[in-house]
């Protein structure tokens, strides 16, 4: 070490070595006076290190003094500033948000860098409650400076240059970087900053000279929240403990001041008398202090002895200490305050020199009456006691050559001599009452915020702290903790009649709302409301924060009283447990008047939370009502963001009410709104933190975060709150968040809960934080093994049900307390034991589950090496002295830097996914069975939105292959192609394929939400591989088809073509013909049509007739055939019943078996004739069956190839047959009639007949040449005509390719727009989103329907009986309203795509045109040449002439000219003739737009809900997860009734599943089954999953009321008895009902605000 370095505490270098220096051998130190008393010979080759230590000369001269900073001191503090990286312009620049903030500085804990640095580094160590904050230096790296003398022995003795100490900059001394924060800090930061300072044992600034105005200012606002605890014994010995806010306490106090300048540190020898272990007031040997400090002259310090009642306490009872710093001769207005109101005057100078000015000041001391202590620092005192009494209450100590331990002890005691005789006391607020001052609290924010909180208290003065609530605050008390109740007691239905059991209760609960709303906002609260909406941000702080302080005053007295009671009664019962184990009465007894106690600490506590509280309640219940009746009353919508304004600025916002175990879930989903429509929907981190009571959690956080909540020895915060943590904006890219959201707890198995519902309160509140979090901390405090065991069985059990609702939150146990945190044996033991615990606990929970697990890491990731934390005990010695421990501070910063770097490597949710996420939990633990009823919505929401990407990546396939298959079938038709391969149409597909499997590998890598989607990913994956093969192998069919029908019709084709010239000639002659006999007056046209009809029937002669068909005549032959019974068929025919067998009941198709029948009369009073509903459903689902094998059938028949034939009706009527035949009854309970066979046959022939009859006619359209010949007339007759006018060869072939060409560009128009047309109505509701939004559009569209109300009920009744069925009817209906609607856009892409096909007909004319000259080829080259270029685009455009017609032509630029002309003039006509979507004619698609949807959308899952007939939502019809409806429906709506009677059972089975003792009945043999564990029965039930639904369920239940009559008809039951509907029901209309689906946000919005709440 270099000699002049600072080498030890206690002695400080200087420059020269004459006046002390020391030798330092392997082990010792010798101290001399002169290097002449060395008296031995200094071998200066000595291999041993010597190391010198310069005795103390640090004066207190070398402080700057008043007069430096006024002159040329200003320089300074700018400098400071500025070196600090401030300015002097920064003043209240500074916030808490600078600070507190996650930043790259606040998870370091490095030491600074540079002085810029130095600012951070106090501010955040301070904020961890690391009193090593004031240690302040810059780390430097490199060698120790070496001496510039010469090397030898006189180096030694030789004085170390000063060098130019002008130039040199001293290091920046560490308070004052504390004052420049201070100055530069606004007052919120100031008061956090005092705070610490107080809570680290340190002392805080009481006056500050403003080193920039020269105003002495007393900083009163940055003491209001020191608090402190002591205790103190009275004349009988008993302790007595009190708790005071410091500004409030009447205490002593010792003031210390010097004059002149002295030797000794004063700071030192006041540290001496409060606390040896620690530097209460930083002083000159303080690690870190450096020489020279510029804004501590003039500054008064205090700090509080506090007394813990034991015998070793300095002093009995609590004691300010001020230090005034620097000389008070010259700070002579702090003087003169301090001197005003002190008890005890302690002055220090360094002589007693009746010259010395100064002595003036120690005169007029000595002359007042109370007590002076003078300490002369440099004067020697021969008396051999360290004290002498000078006068009465006058004391003279001398230091000078006293051993400082001693002089410390006597001036103690001659301290409480002083004190010990009724001395004066002072309040902090007192001081303000000093005119020569200025009080910080006496800016104007400051007053307003004040004279509003003063306002509010004006009605509290005269009221007892314990009815407050009651009267001030009704909403929350009784009333709220009654709804709670009930509302829990809702989840809990007993009765067979549980809607009507629902409903009572329901009203039961809007009751307790309207009380609540009749109270509405009470005069206190109203003024608290007001105050929040009229002051300014800044005002709104000041007016929380002396509402807190108020408040805590106002009820500080009140509660001290009942926590005394409390304690006293605690310890008594920890007492009697020990002693009357075996008198659980007496303790029994003891718990009830323990809980009375507790309910007393309930009434008395009252503070800010409890306004929001009340806050909530009056939002939640003014929004119970409907709108409507909301406006004629107040609105209060604004008070959400009220609220949200606070949790913004940085305050807890309650999340769950621990005093009524409840989420307010509608205001608490309310603040959230305001709160990300404030910040936009971030992403958050959610930290949860879960611990016994008392056991350090909100102390660690406020260490770690700067959280703002409660802490308190005598009562922890109840409930959950929740608090932001800001990101700062550097982070945010590397964190991948936008801020931390610590969701804090009350403590589990709180004091406060014994004795109540306490393992269930602890199991839903650790399953509530535990299911929020991304992380959870368990803080375990101290090693007592049985609250250790309590914790983890409870924490153990929550991450056990998160595993079984797939949720994966990660965890880790912050152990505090623990005695020595470096025994690295001892923490590796200390694991072992924790990770036995969890195993066990594992074991344990298991059981109750019912979880396959074996041990705690098989139910989350835990790495009891990583995951297991060690602190260190708080406090550094035994409070209330004893300051925080630094290496606690160390252990906190750590656990900060690991929940950073954990959270950057999570999934984070949004704040909108938080808000869904509480409403999930909370609404699965309203339930008993919490796995069961958990209803994942976030997951859910991620999975509809993969379902909308997976319907863009199918659909890009689908569009795709239809392209390809126009352009196949163009080349099929052109001849190009007489064989598709399977591969061939891969290769096509290749591109798109390989581009929508990009776009899927991006999705589930990029997605926000990419660790929820991997679930599905191999799923999707593989569906999508599927849907390509399954579009290649239909395609290839398709396409194999039309070779197939085109090889058919080659030879008719071939005939077709020599006819198609024949036609040609003879329409060239007779124009000829009639040109030369020069027939002027004879119509060309009469002339034509007069051979016409010849020429035809001449073609026709020798070609196969095409007859008319009667399917209708068929069916009936060939099932009367079939049943032996024409009269029947004919009747049902005539009848047309069969056309309702997919909606009606089936009762009249039965016969009941007579076994049956007297299997009943013995179980049953009456015999039971009619089908069961679950009977009728399996029939129903028969039919379904059989509708859905035949259509196979149909489609596979060839009939567009062949034509139709009757065979085809005898097969569909066959497989009917066997279809039926193969049906099996439940329990064999009845058998069909002939009538079910014949009507359920007529109705899959009369479907197929529709099939049939329009395939029928496109065979005989392509085959018939009579048909095909009468759709050409015109085009002959134009030859014809064109001919009869003299046109050339050349003319007329151009005008016969364009007519062709018409054909064909037609054509591609509608296959362009039947593509257009789906990619129009996927771009728009209700197409646009998920099968789930496909379906709400069908109900709203069911519930708007206009007409009879019988056709109405019908409509509903194919919906839910026959759901594929109406949803493909569904999409043709809106198919053709969309067609028939005015569409510009439709219209403007018809137009361009014929201009695209212009255009490239006559590119392509030109190419064939340009070529063939180049050739010198003929007119035949050419037409081949353009036709082979249009083929992709257009397919055949090939026209038949003789060669007669093609050897005139040979000139090819008069051939292109007409076919522009032509081409011009067929352009405009189509143009004409389609120039609206509803032109279009439906025979004319290849493919039908309807039929592509269809296709398209119903590849869907269509199970049904086996209770209700609920529809499966899910999007594929193979999917491996349990079928799930979002909206079931009445049990009355199937048919549902109570056994015996006729009474319909209007239970939702979603109510069904969540009542006790209601069962059902399903398998054979028959079993019952309970509800709550319907998936117990096996089979379809255990594919199900019915999450328990308390919401309106409006839809529903307005189509019972609406169609009441009608399902009864239907049924044969009634609305009566037991199933009679509740009156609420009647109250809904057709608005509510679709506004209960929720379709956007707009209705959402409507929805939750009108019908949600008043459920």
């Amino acid at each position: 070490m270099e000699v002049g370095i600072q080498a030890n505490r206690g002695f400080e270098a200087v420059a020269g070595l004459s006046d002390l220096f020391a030798q330092s051998t392997l082990t010792g130190a010798l101290k001399l006076s002169s290097p002449s008393s060395l008296g031995m010979r200094l071998e200066t080759n000595s291999r041993s290190p010597l190391l010198f230590v310069l005795p103390d000369t640090y004066d207190s001269d070398i402080l700057p003094s008043r007069a430096t900073l006024q002159n040329g001191g200003s320089k300074k503090i700018d400098d400071l500033f500025e070196r600090l990286g401030l300015d002097v312009t920064s003043k209240n620049k500074l916030t808490k948000g600078c600070f507190l903030e996650i930043s790259s500085s606040s998870i370091q804990n490095k030491e600074s860098k540079t002085e810029k640095d130095l600012v951070h580094t106090f501010m955040q160590r301070l904020l961890t409650l690391d009193y090593t904050a004031k240690h302040l230096s810059v780390k430097t790296e490199g060698p120790i400076p070496k001496s510039q003398h010469t090397a030898g022995t006189g180096s030694l003795f030789a004085k170390k240059h000063a060098g130019n100490k002008e130039n040199k900059q001293v290091k920046v001394h560490p308070m004052d970087v504390q004052m420049v924060v201070f100055f530069c800090a606004d007052p919120f930061l100031q008061q956090i900053m005092v705070t610490k300072l107080s809570q680290c044992q340190y002392a805080v600034p009481l006056l500050v000279p403003n080193p920039f105005s020269g105003d002495i200012e007393f900083p009163l606002w940055t003491m209001r929240q020191i608090s402190k605890s002591w205790k103190t014994t009275d004349k009988s010995g008993k302790v007595i403990s009190k708790t005071l806010p410091m500004y409030k306490a009447e205490t002593p106090m010792v003031a210390f001041f010097r004059i002149g300048s002295i030797s000794s540190s004063k700071s030192q020898l006041m540290n001496r008398l409060i606390n040896e272990k620690h530097d209460t007031f930083f002083h000159r040997y303080c690690p870190g202090s450096s020489r020279e400090r510029l804004l501590m002259d003039g500054v008064v310090e205090i700090a509080w002895y506090l007394p813990s009642g034991k015998s070793t306490d300095h002093f009995s009872d609590c004691v300010a200490f001020c230090n005034l710093h620097g000389d008070s001769s010259i700070n002579e207005t702090q003087r003169k305050i301090l001197t005003g109101m002190s008890s005890v005057n302690v002055v220090l100078l360094p002589e007693l020199d009746e010259k010395d000015n100064n002595m003036v000041y120690v005169k007029e001391l000595f002359e007042g009456s109370k007590p002076l202590i003078v300490v002369l620092t440099d004067e020697e005192d021969d008396d051999e006691d360290a004290v002498c009494e000078i006068g009465e209450r006058k004391y003279r100590v001398s230091l000078k050559g006293r051993n400082q331990s001693d002089v410390s002890v006597a001036l103690r005691e001659v301290i409480k001599n002083c004190l010990s005789k009724q001395p004066v006391t002072f309040c902090l607020e007192k001081i303000a009452e000093h005119s020569e001052m200025k009080v910080d609290e006496n800016n104007e924010k400051c007053q307003r915020g004040k004279e509003a909180a003063q306002e509010m208290m004006r009605f509290l003065e005269r009221e007892d702290p314990s009815t407050i609530k009651e009267i001030y605050l009704p909403c929350q008390g009784k009333l709220w903790h009654d709804w709670s109740q009930k509302n829990k007691d809702l989840r809990r239905l007993k009765s067979e009649t549980a809607e009507i059991e629902k409903s009572e209760k329901e009203n039961k609960l809007r009751e307790i709302r309207r009380k609540q709303k009749s109270h509405g906002l009470s005069e206190l609260m109203g003024l608290f409301v007001g105050s929040l909406r009229s002051v300014s941000d800044n005002e709104k702080m000041y007016f929380l924060k002396w509402m807190t302080i108020m408040l805590d005053d106002f009820t500080l007295d009140t509660l001290k009283d009942i926590l005394q009671e409390y304690d006293q009664k605690w310890s008594e019962m920890l007492d009697l447990k020990k002693t009357h184990k075996e008198s659980p009465q007496k303790l029994k007894d003891e718990q009830i008047k323990l809980e009375k106690i507790s309910k007393k600490l309930n009434a008395a506590t009252f503070g800010l939370e409890h306004m929001l509280r009340e806050m909530g309640q009056i939002y939640e219940a003014s929004v119970s009502e409907r709108r409507e009746d909301r406006v004629k009353d107040q609105d209060l919508s604004y008070l959400p963001e009220l609220a949200a304004e606070l949790m913004i600025s940085g305050n807890p916002m309650e999340l769950m009410d621990g005093d009524a175990a409840h989420v307010p879930l509608v205001w608490v989903s309310a603040v959230l709104d305001k709160v990300i429509r404030k910040l936009g929907d971030q992403r958050v981190f959610v930290l949860s933190v879960l611990g016994i009571q008392s056991s350090g959690k909100s102390t660690m956080l406020n260490a770690m975060f700067g959280l703002q909540f409660a802490v308190s020895a005598g009562r922890c915060t109840r409930g959950a709150f929740m608090q932001l943590v800001k990101v700062s904006e550097e982070m945010k890219e590397e964190l991948k968040f936008d801020y931390i959201l610590v969701v804090d707890t009350e403590g589990l198995r709180a004091l406060e809960l014994a004795g109540t519902d306490t393992i269930h309160h602890d199991n839903e509140l650790a399953t509530f934080v535990v299911g929020l979090g991304n992380m959870t901390l368990i803080n375990i405090f101290g090693e007592n093994p049985s609250e250790i065991q309590d914790i983890l069985q409870i924490v153990v059990q929550a991450f056990m049900r998160m595993k079984k609702v797939r949720l994966n939150p990660s965890c880790v146990f912050v152990h505090q307390n623990v005695t020595d945190v470096a025994a690295g044996e001892k923490n590796m033991e200390g694991r072992r034991r924790l990770q036995d615990r969890l195993d066990e606990m594992t074991k344990l929970a298991a059981k109750d589950e019912v979880c396959d697990a074996e041990c705690f890491s098989d139910i989350i990731a835990f790495d009891v090496q990583k995951d297991v934390k060690y602190f260190s005990q708080l406090w550094e010695g035994s409070p209330p002295m004893a300051p925080p421990n630094p290496r606690y501070s160390e252990n906190v910063q750590e656990l900060k830097r690991d929940i950073v770097s954990r959270a950057s490597k999570t999934n984070c949710m949004k704040l909108s996914q938080f808000q869904q996420r509480v409403k999930d939990l909370w609404e699965a633990l309203l339930n008993e069975n919490f796995v069961f009823s958990f209803r994942n919505t976030l997951e859910i929401s991620v999975y509809r939105k993969l379902e909308e990407e997976y319907e863009k990546w199918t659909w890009s396939l689908r569009s795709a292959m239809l392209s390809i298959e126009d352009k196949m079938l163009n080349r099929i038709s052109s001849g190009e192609v007489e064989a598709v391969g399977k591969q061939e149409l891969m290769r096509n597909m290749f591109e798109t394929l390989q581009k929508v499997q990009t776009a899927f590998k991006k999705y589930f890598e990029e997605d926000s939400e990419k660790e929820t989607l991997i679930q599905w990913k191999s799923r999707f994956e593989t569906q999508i591989q599927h849907l390509h093969d399954d579009l290649v192998d239909e395609a290839k069919r398709k396409l194999d088809e039309n070779i197939k029908q085109k090889n058919i019709r080659k030879d008719l084709d071939e005939q077709l073509k020599n006819h198609e010239k024949t036609m040609f000639e003879k329409s060239k002659e007779l124009a000829l013909k009639l040109k030369e006999v020069g027939s002027q007056n004879r119509d060309p046209k009469a002339e034509f049509d007069s051979v016409w009809g010849k020429w035809v029937t001449d073609l026709n002669k020798g070609l196969p007739e095409i007859k008319d068909i009667n399917i209708s005549n068929d069916v009936i032959n060939i099932l009367g055939g079939v049943f032996s019974e024409y009269s029947l068929v004919f009747d049902q025919k005539k009848s047309a019943a069969y056309r309702r067998i997919d909606i009606d009941s089936y009762q009249n198709y039965v016969s009941i078996k007579k076994n049956m029948i007297v299997k009943t009369l013995e179980t049953l009073k009456f015999m039971e004739k009619s089908l069961k509903p679950e009977d009728q459903i399996s029939i129903r689902e028969l039919i379904s069956k059989v509708i859905q094998q035949t259509t196979k059938k149909v489609n596979s028949f060839p009939v567009s190839v062949q034509g139709y034939s009757s065979v085809y009706i005898q097969e569909i009527v066959r497989d009917v047959k066997q279809l039926v035949l193969k049906f099996k009854p439940r329990r064999d309970s009845f058998e069909f009639k002939k009538e079910f066979f014949v009507d359920l046959s007529l109705y899959v022939c009369e479907q197929a007949e529709k099939r049939f009859v329009e395939r029928h006619r496109k065979y005989r359209e392509a085959n018939d040449p009579i048909l095909h010949f009468e759709k050409k007339k015109d085009d002959y007759f134009k030859v014809f005509m064109k001919y009869y006018q003299g046109a050339t060869s050349a003319a007329v072939l151009g005008d016969q390719i364009c007519v062709k060409l018409k054909e064909t560009i037609l054509q591609s128009v509608y296959n362009m727009t039947s593509t257009f047309i789906c990619d129009q109505m996927r771009g728009k509701p209700p197409f646009n989103g998920n099968r789930g939004d496909l379906e709400k559009h069908i109900l709203k569209t069911l519930a708007e329907q206009k007409g009879d109300k019988e056709e109405k009920f019908n409509n509903f009744l194919t919906y839910m009986n026959q759901p594929r069925t109406y949803f493909e009817n569904f999409i043709r209906d809106r198919v053709r309203q969309y067609m028939a609607a005015q569409n510009s856009q439709a219209a403007s892409v018809i137009k361009d795509h014929i201009d695209h096909k212009q255009r490239i007909i006559i590119n392509a004319a030109e190419k064939a045109r340009d070529k063939i000259k180049l050739m010198r080829g003929n007119v035949n080259k050419w037409l081949k040449i353009f036709s082979n270029s249009l083929v992709d685009e257009l397919g055949d455009t090939r026209v038949h002439l003789s060669d007669e017609v093609t050897k005139d032509v040979t000139d090819y630029d008069i051939l292109v000219d007409v076919m522009k002309k032509e081409l011009l003039v067929v352009v405009e006509e189509l143009k004409v003739n389609l120039c609206k979507l509803s032109d279009l004619r439906k025979e004319m698609f290849r493919e039908k737009p309807e039929e592509i949807l269809i296709k398209h959308f119903c590849g869907y899952c269509w199970k049904q809900c086996p209770f209700c007939g609920a529809v499966c939502t899910n999007s594929q019809e193979n999917h491996t997860e349990k079928h799930q409806a979002e909206f079931h429906r009445s049990g009355g709506m199937k048919g549902c009734y109570f056994k015996d009677t006729t009474e319909f059972s209007i239970n939702f089975c979603t109510t069904k599943v969540a009542t006790e003792d209601l069962s059902f009945s399903a398998g054979i043999p028959e079993k019952y089954y309970p509800y709550r564990e319907f998936w117990t029965a096996g089979g379809e039930y255990a594919e199900w999953s019915i999450s328990p639904d308390f919401s309106s369920l409006a839809y529903w239940k307005w189509f019972v009321c609406e169609f009441q009559e009608n399902l009864e008809k239907y049924h044969e039951k009634t609305f009566s008895g037991k199933g009679k509907i509740p009156p609420e029901w009647k109250t809904l209309i057709k608005s509510d009902a679709v506004a209960s689906l929720r379709i956007n946000k707009l209705q959402q919005f409507w929805y939750l605000q009108n019908i949600g709440h008043k459920w």
